[in-house]
């Protein structure tokens, strides 16, 4: 599924392992020499105890501590569960084609509508514990498919107009049968949900908090011992310490050997520094302390000078997969009795000649030239080129080169007017002015919005940019509903459908247009636009197709809506680059995997 990206440039994004997640985080300044070296000291490997040295380990970074450690009510990426769980089925690094990962084969019918599993024998968790059909039967019927967790991995797995879910039984102890409704195009790739263990966590369906909500809830938070977290991927949770690291240690009870009978992964770490800043985490990369970061646009030509000296290489995998966009919130209902969007402001964001002028008045090439140094290039899909289902400006999709005159041109005509100091008013003579945020600490993403400030006052528009906490922003998209407008980014890949969460009206990840989830105080009076809707019934048709050049033609049809419509107006696609240590072998760094994607059977030299 897609998730809200929150990685430290696009190489991160892939490094930790999305598939096209996805939210991403960026710039926060160094300030002060005095604060950056103390910020500098707190990640320092010198810390490590001397048995700790020792161990072969990979130091990466990230930008803000995990959120959560239950794999099911994660929305982000990075995070924890790249390294320590996996499904049935996981995606090749390279070519993006579905693998084999905990289940060893599978046979489908030849109506396309009974899949049956056959899982690998012996498999284990974490813990020692044997790994069957059980666990599979679990994790769909009992959490994955349960109304009250609110999961997004239920959005991927809808099938048809009625948003039906694929029927699971367990055949024998190693194998699972998926019945479905329909035939589903996209099946395969939806059955790399992370499977849980069912003996750790059935008893968290059965009991209910002090205020009625299933305990499973609030089990396995930040919280919660690391020994406790039972997993089944190759590496498990060691240690967390707060605003400082999480470090994850190999799993011996993975199920990966190579052709020797050895047992893998051969790294006996992972170490995720937590660095609430780019240029912190730069700093460390350069003096040794971190193995893989971003090549970031502004980063780039310095580590490019640096590879020798620094005994490290810079990997292109070409344009990332992921997306970047300006949203504005076009939610128009209430909570509680009290409007979510200020109505003036919603009149504003809800008018697609408004929007458009927006697009038209942001300078992209601006963007690509000086923020991202030309390693980059306008944006136009929320699909990913690596897809065969991207379509371009040669399939008839719309594109926004900056234009100020034309922008001036929708804003007059949808009836705004310019004062004698330039500044933009609507028909009742309102200054048009409002918030808009993004994660703090994301270099990129700050200078995007320092830009695009700038950019939307040559048409007498005022944005007041704030760059706020990631986590809290998570909470404003996904809880409050609170928020005006936003730069984010979210994770993509080859299969369109890993984005119904976005697209689906009731999607968890319908951020323009949220509805409330099920654990939320309800909202009233929401209501969707003709082309929203239009979108979300394409996609559903996008996965019932089985012909491939109907399925194009689907999702050809929702991106020129996208571009017509706005609900993401998209900026700038980057390149995927990431710098590794050489001492790490076997990388096969790729736009779709990054740099640890076949983690397993990396190793080290000294």
């Amino acid at each position: 599924m897609v998730r809200i990206a929150h990685q430290v440039g696009r190489m991160v994004q892939r490094q930790w392992g999305q598939w096209q997640s996805r939210l991403g985080r960026r710039l926060w300044a160094l300030g002060l020499v005095a604060l950056s070296a103390i910020a500098v000291a707190a990640c320092n490997p010198t810390q490590f105890t001397t048995a700790d040295i020792a161990t072969s380990r990979i130091v990466s970074s990230n930008l803000s501590d995990p959120k959560t450690f239950n794999a099911v009510l994660n929305d982000e990426s990075p995070n924890v569960f790249l390294y320590i769980t996996r499904g049935l089925t996981t995606q090749d690094g390279l070519t993006g084609e579905v693998v084999p990962e905990l289940a060893e084969s599978w046979d489908i019918s030849p109506d396309g509508t009974t899949i049956v599993f056959t899982l690998r024998e012996g498999l284990q968790w974490s813990d020692g514990e044997p790994l069957t059909a059980d666990d599979v039967v679990f994790t769909y019927n009992e959490v994955i498919y349960n109304e009250e967790i609110p999961t997004s991995s239920r959005d991927v797995l809808r099938i048809g107009q009625q948003g039906l879910l694929p029927e699971v039984t367990k055949v024998t102890d190693r194998q699972v049968q998926f019945t479905l409704p329909e035939p589903f195009a996209p099946f395969l790739r939806t059955t790399g949900l992370d499977i849980l263990p069912a003996h750790a966590l059935r008893n968290s369906l059965e009991e209910r908090d002090s205020e009625g909500n299933l305990r499973f809830l609030s089990t396995w938070t930040t919280s919660t011992p690391p020994e406790q977290i039972i997993c089944n991927g190759p590496y498990r949770l060691q240690r967390y310490i707060p605003g400082e690291r999480v470090v994850f240690e190999r799993n011996p009870y993975y199920w990966r050997k190579d052709d020797q009978g050895n047992s893998q992964p051969y790294i006996e770490q992972l170490v995720w520094q937590i660095i609430e800043s780019t240029d912190n985490a730069l700093l460390q990369f350069r003096s040794g302390g971190l193995d893989l970061t971003a090549a970031t646009p502004d980063s780039f030509a310095l580590l490019k000078r640096e590879e020798e000296r620094g005994d490290f290489t810079i990997y292109n995998g070409g344009p990332a997969t992921g997306t970047l966009f300006l949203a504005f919130n076009l939610n128009q209902a209430s909570r509680n009795g009290r409007p979510l969007v200020d109505p003036v402001k919603s009149r504003w964001f809800n008018s697609v000649p408004f929007r458009q002028a927006v697009s038209y008045a942001i300078n992209r090439e601006a963007l690509v030239n000086n923020i991202y140094q030309g390693l980059g290039e306008p944006q136009i899909s929320p699909i990913s080129v690596q897809s065969p289902y991207y379509a371009g400006p040669e399939d008839g999709i719309r594109t926004y080169d900056h234009d100020l005159d034309k922008a001036k041109a929708l804003l007059e005509g949808d009836g705004f007017q310019f004062n004698p100091a330039g500044q933009l008013l609507d028909d009742q003579g309102n200054r048009v002015r409002f918030t808009l945020i993004t994660n703090s600490g994301n270099k990129i993403r700050e200078s995007v919005g320092a830009q695009i400030k700038q950019d939307l006052e040559k048409v007498g528009i005022q944005v007041d940019f704030q760059p706020i906490a990631f986590n809290t922003l998570v909470d404003k998209l996904t809880d409050s509903l609170d928020w005006e407008a936003h730069i984010l980014g979210l994770t993509g890949g080859i299969e369109p459908n890993n984005g119904f969460n976005v697209w689906s009206l009731e999607g968890s990840l319908h951020a323009f247009n949220q509805q409330a989830q099920a654990s939320q105080t309800p909202l009233e009076g929401w209501v969707a636009a003709d082309w929203e809707r239009q979108i979300s019934d394409l996609y559903i048709q996008g996965a019932q197709a089985v012909d491939e050049d109907e399925r194009r033609a689907i999702y050809v049809e929702t991106q020129r809506l996208t571009q017509e419509y706005l609900p993401f107006t998209y900026l700038v696609n980057q390149l995927s680059l990431g710098a590794v240590r050489n001492k790490i072998d076997g990388v096969q760094y790729s736009a779709l995997g990054g740099a640890l994607w076949n983690i397993y059977e990396l190793t080290m030299t000294d």
